[in-house]
Protein backbone atom coordinates (compact mmCIF):
# COMPACT_ATOMS: atom_id res chain seq x y z
CA UNK A 1 0.00 0.00 0.00
CA UNK A 2 2.50 2.59 0.78
CA UNK A 3 4.39 2.02 -2.40
CA UNK A 4 1.49 2.38 -4.44
CA UNK A 5 1.04 5.63 -3.31
CA UNK A 6 4.55 6.63 -3.02
CA UNK A 7 3.91 6.08 -6.94
CA UNK A 8 0.78 7.69 -7.05
CA UNK A 9 2.38 11.06 -6.61
CA UNK A 10 3.47 13.01 -9.57
CA UNK A 11 6.40 15.76 -9.88
CA UNK A 12 5.72 19.25 -10.67
CA UNK A 13 6.97 22.30 -11.26
CA UNK A 14 7.51 24.66 -8.40
CA UNK A 15 8.13 28.35 -8.29
CA UNK A 16 9.77 31.13 -5.65
CA UNK A 17 9.05 34.51 -6.13
CA UNK A 18 11.82 36.62 -4.62
CA UNK A 19 10.13 40.51 -4.44
CA UNK A 20 11.60 43.71 -4.08
CA UNK A 21 9.57 45.56 -1.84
CA UNK A 22 8.51 49.36 -1.60
CA UNK A 23 6.24 51.28 0.29
CA UNK A 24 3.79 51.26 -2.07
CA UNK A 25 1.17 48.25 -0.45
CA UNK A 26 -0.77 48.77 -4.54
CA UNK A 27 2.56 48.60 -6.47
CA UNK A 28 3.61 45.33 -4.41
CA UNK A 29 0.39 43.86 -5.08
CA UNK A 30 0.47 44.61 -8.84
CA UNK A 31 3.98 43.68 -9.11
CA UNK A 32 3.64 40.31 -6.79
CA UNK A 33 0.44 39.41 -8.95
CA UNK A 34 2.58 40.17 -12.21
CA UNK A 35 5.40 37.39 -11.34
CA UNK A 36 2.68 34.85 -9.97
CA UNK A 37 1.42 35.51 -14.04
CA UNK A 38 4.30 34.89 -15.13
CA UNK A 39 6.04 32.08 -13.10
CA UNK A 40 2.37 30.38 -14.19
CA UNK A 41 3.46 30.83 -18.08
CA UNK A 42 6.47 28.90 -17.14
CA UNK A 43 4.89 26.48 -16.27
CA UNK A 44 4.77 26.26 -12.35
CA UNK A 45 1.78 24.48 -10.84
CA UNK A 46 2.91 25.55 -6.99
CA UNK A 47 4.13 29.45 -6.45
CA UNK A 48 5.06 30.88 -3.42
CA UNK A 49 5.83 34.78 -2.50
CA UNK A 50 7.90 36.24 -0.11
CA UNK A 51 7.02 36.94 3.80
CA UNK A 52 5.55 40.51 4.43
CA UNK A 53 5.65 41.02 0.38
CA UNK A 54 2.97 43.51 0.76
CA UNK A 55 4.97 45.91 3.55
CA UNK A 56 7.96 46.72 3.80
CA UNK A 57 9.45 44.46 7.02
CA UNK A 58 9.56 46.45 10.19
CA UNK A 59 7.86 46.82 13.46
CA UNK A 60 7.28 50.33 12.46
CA UNK A 61 4.99 49.35 9.70
CA UNK A 62 3.00 46.03 10.80
CA UNK A 63 0.25 48.58 12.44
CA UNK A 64 -0.11 50.85 9.24
CA UNK A 65 0.14 48.05 6.63
CA UNK A 66 -2.13 45.20 8.74
CA UNK A 67 -5.01 44.01 6.94
CA UNK A 68 -8.33 41.40 7.69
CA UNK A 69 -8.10 38.38 6.25
CA UNK A 70 -9.78 38.31 3.74
CA UNK A 71 -8.59 41.52 2.78
CA UNK A 72 -7.77 43.92 -0.26
CA UNK A 73 -4.09 41.48 -0.61
CA UNK A 74 -5.65 38.28 -0.19
CA UNK A 75 -8.72 38.77 -2.66
CA UNK A 76 -5.85 39.61 -4.69
CA UNK A 77 -4.04 36.42 -4.35
CA UNK A 78 -7.31 34.57 -4.96
CA UNK A 79 -8.12 36.11 -8.14
CA UNK A 80 -4.79 35.77 -9.28
CA UNK A 81 -4.79 31.50 -8.38
CA UNK A 82 -8.09 30.98 -9.95
CA UNK A 83 -7.26 32.95 -13.15
CA UNK A 84 -3.90 31.00 -13.69
CA UNK A 85 -5.48 27.38 -12.16
CA UNK A 86 -2.37 27.19 -9.26
CA UNK A 87 -1.88 26.81 -5.77
CA UNK A 88 -0.77 30.29 -4.57
CA UNK A 89 1.53 30.34 -1.10
CA UNK A 90 1.06 33.82 -0.29
CA UNK A 91 4.01 34.60 1.09
CA UNK A 92 2.95 36.54 4.32
CA UNK A 93 0.86 40.19 5.33
CA UNK A 94 0.82 41.63 8.52
CA UNK A 95 -3.16 40.83 10.14
CA UNK A 96 -5.37 42.10 11.76
CA UNK A 97 -8.20 39.85 14.35
CA UNK A 98 -9.09 41.33 17.41
CA UNK A 99 -7.04 44.06 17.72
CA UNK A 100 -3.98 41.84 17.82
CA UNK A 101 -1.46 41.71 14.98
CA UNK A 102 0.08 38.58 12.97
CA UNK A 103 2.55 37.68 10.67
CA UNK A 104 0.64 35.39 7.93
CA UNK A 105 0.59 33.28 5.18
CA UNK A 106 -2.68 32.44 3.47
CA UNK A 107 -2.77 30.03 0.63
CA UNK A 108 -5.36 29.74 -2.24
CA UNK A 109 -6.39 26.90 -4.83
CA UNK A 110 -6.53 26.91 -8.43
CA UNK A 111 -10.49 27.63 -7.62
CA UNK A 112 -9.64 30.73 -5.82
CA UNK A 113 -10.38 29.35 -2.72
CA UNK A 114 -8.51 29.67 1.02
CA UNK A 115 -6.80 26.37 1.50
CA UNK A 116 -5.30 27.10 4.76
CA UNK A 117 -3.79 30.01 7.21
CA UNK A 118 -0.32 29.93 9.15
CA UNK A 119 -0.11 32.61 11.43
CA UNK A 120 3.77 32.65 12.38
CA UNK A 121 4.66 30.45 15.63
CA UNK A 122 8.16 31.38 16.23
CA UNK A 123 8.86 35.33 16.37
CA UNK A 124 11.96 36.52 15.39
CA UNK A 125 13.78 38.30 17.92
CA UNK A 126 17.15 39.39 18.13
CA UNK A 127 19.73 41.30 19.59
CA UNK A 128 23.37 41.14 17.62
CA UNK A 129 25.21 44.00 19.33
CA UNK A 130 26.81 46.49 17.06
CA UNK A 131 24.71 44.79 14.78
CA UNK A 132 20.83 44.55 14.60
CA UNK A 133 18.26 45.03 17.73
CA UNK A 134 15.00 43.74 16.55
CA UNK A 135 12.08 42.09 18.15
CA UNK A 136 9.02 40.99 16.22
CA UNK A 137 7.02 40.35 19.27
CA UNK A 138 6.91 44.13 20.29
CA UNK A 139 3.72 44.28 18.01
CA UNK A 140 3.19 40.16 16.60
CA UNK A 141 1.92 37.91 18.28
CA UNK A 142 2.70 34.46 17.75
CA UNK A 143 0.85 31.86 15.88
CA UNK A 144 -0.93 28.36 17.97
CA UNK A 145 -1.12 25.86 15.15
CA UNK A 146 0.26 23.77 12.57
CA UNK A 147 -0.93 24.61 8.90
CA UNK A 148 -1.15 22.03 5.73
CA UNK A 149 -2.69 21.76 2.74
CA UNK A 150 -3.34 18.76 0.32
CA UNK A 151 -2.38 19.08 -3.95
CA UNK A 152 -2.65 16.91 -6.18
CA UNK A 153 1.41 16.41 -5.93
CA UNK A 154 1.88 15.82 -2.33
CA UNK A 155 0.66 17.12 1.30
CA UNK A 156 2.50 20.71 2.36
CA UNK A 157 3.11 21.77 5.32
CA UNK A 158 3.59 25.49 5.85
CA UNK A 159 6.03 27.88 8.22
CA UNK A 160 7.17 31.42 7.83
CA UNK A 161 10.75 32.49 8.29
CA UNK A 162 12.09 32.18 11.61
CA UNK A 163 9.97 28.35 11.91
CA UNK A 164 12.22 26.76 9.70
CA UNK A 165 14.94 27.26 12.94
CA UNK A 166 12.89 24.67 15.05
CA UNK A 167 13.03 21.24 13.76
CA UNK A 168 10.53 19.85 16.11
CA UNK A 169 7.92 21.36 13.56
CA UNK A 170 9.53 19.78 10.58
CA UNK A 171 8.97 16.61 12.58
CA UNK A 172 5.19 17.12 13.44
CA UNK A 173 4.77 17.89 9.75
CA UNK A 174 6.91 14.85 8.69
CA UNK A 175 4.25 12.44 11.58
CA UNK A 176 1.58 14.31 9.82
CA UNK A 177 2.22 13.17 6.18
CA UNK A 178 3.54 16.14 4.51
CA UNK A 179 6.18 15.66 2.01
CA UNK A 180 7.14 19.37 1.12
CA UNK A 181 7.42 22.23 3.49
CA UNK A 182 7.04 25.71 2.29
CA UNK A 183 8.85 28.22 4.97
CA UNK A 184 8.84 32.14 3.08
CA UNK A 185 11.39 34.15 3.97
CA UNK A 186 12.57 37.43 4.58
CA UNK A 187 15.77 37.17 6.35
CA UNK A 188 17.84 40.42 6.58
CA UNK A 189 21.41 40.60 5.32
CA UNK A 190 23.30 40.27 8.65
CA UNK A 191 21.15 36.71 10.15
CA UNK A 192 20.40 35.69 6.58
CA UNK A 193 23.77 34.99 5.00
CA UNK A 194 24.90 33.03 8.40
CA UNK A 195 22.46 31.29 8.64
CA UNK A 196 19.35 31.04 6.30
CA UNK A 197 21.27 28.55 3.27
CA UNK A 198 22.90 26.46 6.12
CA UNK A 199 19.04 25.60 7.60
CA UNK A 200 17.88 24.65 4.06
CA UNK A 201 21.35 22.12 3.66
CA UNK A 202 20.27 21.12 7.48
CA UNK A 203 16.72 19.62 5.69
CA UNK A 204 18.37 18.44 1.98
CA UNK A 205 20.30 19.43 -0.97
CA UNK A 206 20.19 23.12 -1.97
CA UNK A 207 18.89 22.24 -5.46
CA UNK A 208 18.11 26.23 -6.58
CA UNK A 209 19.31 29.78 -5.47
CA UNK A 210 18.94 33.15 -5.97
CA UNK A 211 21.10 36.36 -5.27
CA UNK A 212 19.65 39.43 -3.88
CA UNK A 213 18.10 40.46 -7.23
CA UNK A 214 14.07 40.11 -7.95
CA UNK A 215 13.47 36.95 -9.66
CA UNK A 216 11.67 33.87 -10.16
CA UNK A 217 12.87 30.32 -9.09
CA UNK A 218 12.04 27.65 -11.04
CA UNK A 219 12.64 23.82 -9.73
CA UNK A 220 10.98 20.41 -10.66
CA UNK A 221 10.05 18.48 -7.60
CA UNK A 222 10.82 14.99 -7.65
CA UNK A 223 8.91 12.99 -5.08
CA UNK A 224 10.18 9.78 -6.41
CA UNK A 225 13.75 10.54 -5.00
CA UNK A 226 12.23 11.98 -1.90
CA UNK A 227 10.39 8.37 -1.31
CA UNK A 228 14.20 7.01 -1.72
CA UNK A 229 15.95 8.45 0.23
CA UNK A 230 13.19 7.92 3.07
CA UNK A 231 13.04 4.02 2.11
CA UNK A 232 17.02 4.27 2.20
CA UNK A 233 17.28 6.41 5.75
CA UNK A 234 14.09 5.28 7.37
CA UNK A 235 14.30 8.18 10.41
CA UNK A 236 10.46 7.81 10.63
CA UNK A 237 10.05 4.93 11.53
CA UNK A 238 12.97 4.50 13.88
CA UNK A 239 11.94 7.39 16.21
CA UNK A 240 11.34 6.25 19.71
CA UNK A 241 7.92 7.90 20.27
CA UNK A 242 6.93 5.71 23.49
CA UNK A 243 10.25 6.55 24.94
CA UNK A 244 9.98 10.49 24.62
CA UNK A 245 6.25 10.54 25.61
CA UNK A 246 7.90 8.49 29.23
CA UNK A 247 10.27 11.23 29.14
CA UNK A 248 7.80 14.20 29.58
CA UNK A 249 5.95 12.56 31.54
CA UNK A 250 8.90 12.53 33.88
CA UNK A 251 9.41 15.96 33.44
CA UNK A 252 6.35 17.48 33.78
CA UNK A 253 6.25 15.26 36.75
CA UNK A 254 9.27 16.40 38.64
CA UNK A 255 8.42 19.82 37.36
CA UNK A 256 5.54 20.11 38.97
CA UNK A 257 6.97 18.92 42.33
CA UNK A 258 10.56 21.11 42.35
CA UNK A 259 11.86 24.20 41.63
CA UNK A 260 13.44 24.06 37.75
CA UNK A 261 16.91 23.16 38.74
CA UNK A 262 15.86 19.92 39.56
CA UNK A 263 13.72 19.61 36.65
CA UNK A 264 16.16 18.15 34.15
CA UNK A 265 18.97 16.61 36.43
CA UNK A 266 18.89 14.35 39.39
CA UNK A 267 20.48 16.27 42.65
CA UNK A 268 23.87 14.30 42.44
CA UNK A 269 24.06 16.02 38.87
CA UNK A 270 23.40 19.00 39.47
CA UNK A 271 25.57 21.06 36.64
CA UNK A 272 27.39 24.71 37.77
CA UNK A 273 25.02 27.12 36.05
CA UNK A 274 21.26 26.59 35.64
CA UNK A 275 19.85 29.56 33.59
CA UNK A 276 16.79 29.71 31.87
CA UNK A 277 18.04 30.09 28.45
CA UNK A 278 21.00 27.04 28.77
CA UNK A 279 20.53 24.58 26.27
CA UNK A 280 18.72 21.37 28.22
CA UNK A 281 15.68 23.94 29.19
CA UNK A 282 15.23 25.03 25.64
CA UNK A 283 15.72 21.22 24.40
CA UNK A 284 12.60 20.52 26.99
CA UNK A 285 10.62 23.57 25.29
CA UNK A 286 10.79 22.14 22.02
CA UNK A 287 10.59 18.79 23.04
CA UNK A 288 7.78 18.97 24.55
CA UNK A 289 6.27 21.50 21.83
CA UNK A 290 6.68 18.31 19.42
CA UNK A 291 5.49 15.50 21.63
CA UNK A 292 2.08 17.62 22.88
CA UNK A 293 1.59 17.65 19.33
CA UNK A 294 2.03 13.81 18.59
CA UNK A 295 -0.81 13.31 22.08
CA UNK A 296 -3.49 15.63 20.40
Amino acid sequence: MASEWWCAWRNFCLALIQLHVSAAKSENLRRACGLVREASAKGAKVVALPECFNSPYGTQYFKEYAEKIPGESTQKLSEVAKECSIYLVGGSIPEEEGGKLYNTCAVFGPDGAMLAKHRKVHLFDINVPGKIQFKESETLSPGNSFSMFDTPYCKVGLGICYDIRFAEMAQVYGQKGCQLLIYPGAFNLTTGPAHWELLQRGRGEVIAKAGAEETVLYTDIDLKKLAEIRQQIPILSQKRCDLYGTEMKKLKWKRMRGSQSSLFFPSSEQPQIRTESSTAERFHQNLFLYMSERDT
